[in-house]
């Protein structure tokens, strides 16, 4: 138990040193959607604490929140809010930080000697911008090309609601997908594009309700025009993006 109060110690003081930067400084990193790492970042003791007691956690901290900003909490309607906030964030919008919560991936032998691309379009997912914590939302779309294997089409869904939820820039969601992808199925012919609207410019800030981001990656026999047009017209999007 000391250890543990020490390591959360440290990290506390670390923490503290980064919030000495300029606060225009954070304005701007915030703004601009700087990505600082390709992987989710998190702290060497993200798991010491059970669900529960992060949610207690939370619960107090939300609470304090919500009395800082002025809000009566005695009221019936918002009495019970600091711990569905607290036990949303664990248990629902950022559960994909745990990797308790990865789906686990079965692959299946490509009986029918499919060898052309395979398109799974549309899949619906629900963010959190990691610089203002309001949602971003969209469509993510995914072909790989077996290298043998193939996977089951729910799984493909499961995987990018996994790196969904956690507090997210769109470029490392984009990335974090491929990344499982390739592993998964040991093939380098893998595409994303990932196409979603994000609250933090709608809702706030510049207050543009009307543009959307687009990111996207390609793998392997991907990168080759024909085959990156092919894919992209399923989506009937530009090749260009």
């Amino acid at each position: 138990m000391k250890q543990q109060e020490i390591m959360l110690n440290t990290l506390h003081n670390q923490e503290m040193r980064m919030n000495e930067l300029n606060e225009i400084e954070l304005d701007e990193l915030g703004n601009d959607h700087v990505s600082s790492a390709t992987e989710t970042p998190m702290r060497e003791c993200a798991f010491i604490l059970s669900e529960e007691l992060k949610i207690k956690k939370i619960e107090g901290y939300f609470r304090e929140i919500m009395e800082t900003l002025g809000l009566n909490l005695n009221d019936d309607s918002l009495s019970g809010t600091p711990h569905r906030v607290a036990k949303m964030y664990v248990k629902e919008i950022f559960n994909g930080l745990n990797p308790a919560n990865k789906p686990s991936v079965k692959l299946f032998d490509n009986k029918y000697q499919y060898n052309q691309m395979l398109v799974e379009r549309d899949i619906t997912f629900y963010s959190n911008c990691e610089h203002h914590f309001v949602p971003f939302f969209g469509k993510a779309h995914i072909a790989y090309i077996s290298s043998g294997k193939v996977i089951g089409l729910s799984k493909l869904n499961r995987i990018v609601n996994y790196y969904a939820k956690r507090p997210q820039v769109q470029e490392r969601l984009t990335m974090q997908i491929a990344k499982e992808l390739k592993n998964a199925l040991n093939t380098e012919d893998v595409a994303v594009v990932i196409e979603a609207r994000h609250l933090c410019v709608s809702s706030r800030g510049i207050k543009d309700d009307s543009s959307s981001t687009i990111t996207s990656f390609y793998g392997g026999k991907f990168n080759e025009e024909q085959l990156k047009t092919e894919f992209l017209n399923y989506l009937n999007l530009k090749s260009n993006y």
